[in-house]
């Protein structure tokens, strides 16, 4: 019995490990499309008030 939990508990920590690398990585990428967009809406701004 003693083994069957700590072979779930291992399951447990690996299913919310993954979800937590998932959910990170899934934000980084967000991050990383959002400041693209700004610099460009950015320069384009610039270049109108010229």
């Amino acid at each position: 019995m003693k083994i069957f939990r700590r072979v779930l508990a291992i399951f447990a920590v690996l299913a919310v490990s993954f979800r937590a690398v998932g959910s990170f990585l899934s934000w980084a990428q967000r991050q990383d499309d959002a400041p693209a967009d700004a610099w460009i809406d950015e320069d384009e701004d610039e270049f109108e008030d010229a």
